[in-house]
């Protein structure tokens, strides 16, 4: 188990919160994952901050992400190449992260200009509940303070995410309470500089989750 003292001899990969820090003191054994409920409250309250990974989970994102930036430079750098397979424009600004080629600037109006992944590193949840991800070439419209989404914006992802997931599962006989989605503002992005929504489902069958994510699997 890391202590204090590793962590501060060793500096992590990111910076770590006082909930981090609490987290990697633990076993998984003592770790309490998120329910269903615990998320749909989590998320109807803005306290993203909130969300935990399994400590052991935590140690070795910890430790692929040092690696990574090691090999990569960046997070931004490995999503692109490795997972997303998307080539940035050679004008590409690197403070306001890659842009690439599109074929339409509205959020989720081509399918090309986006792709739903699982989530490599999830959050501690309890069985049956998934992670997604939605990666997209193009950008939403956010306040400018915590980089917060506009209404506008928020609109876009409610139609996406009924369109493509909710009436999807309302085939099989009523999505009920099965969907939900956060979007992480700026400061607490892992990966900056390209827009992605997190989205949770849960007790979705595998042929519907490869349908959604074309058969793309998670990091070996």
């Amino acid at each position: 188990m890391e202590s204090q003292e590793d962590l501060d001899d060793d500096p992590p990969a990111f910076d770590l919160t006082d909930k981090d820090r609490d987290n990697l003191a633990r076993k998984d054994e003592d770790f309490e994952p998120h329910t269903w409920t615990d998320l749909i409250q989590i998320i109807a309250n803005n306290d993203l901050e909130s969300l935990r990974r399994w400590p052991s989970d935590l140690k070795r994102y910890l430790k692929w992400t040092k690696q990574t930036k090691q090999a990569y430079g960046t997070i931004t750098n490995y999503i692109c190449q490795e997972r997303l397979q998307w080539q940035p424009l050679p004008t590409s600004n690197p403070d306001d992260g890659p842009s690439f080629h599109i074929e339409n600037p509205i959020p989720f109006a081509d399918s090309r200009d986006f792709k739903v992944m699982y989530n490599d590193w999830p959050y501690g949840m309890t069985a049956g509940i998934t992670h997604i991800v939605v990666w997209l070439k193009t950008r939403f419209d956010v306040e400018p303070t915590v980089g917060d989404l506009l209404p506008q914006s928020r609109q876009l992802i409610e139609d996406f995410v009924q369109h493509t997931f909710i009436d999807r599962l309302e085939k099989l006989g009523g999505a009920g309470d099965r969907v939900m989605w956060f979007r992480n503002w700026t400061g607490l992005q892992s990966v900056r500089g390209m827009d992605h929504i997190h989205v949770l489902v849960r007790d979705v069958p595998r042929e519907i989750m490869d349908e959604w994510t074309r058969g793309r699997t998670t990091l070996p």
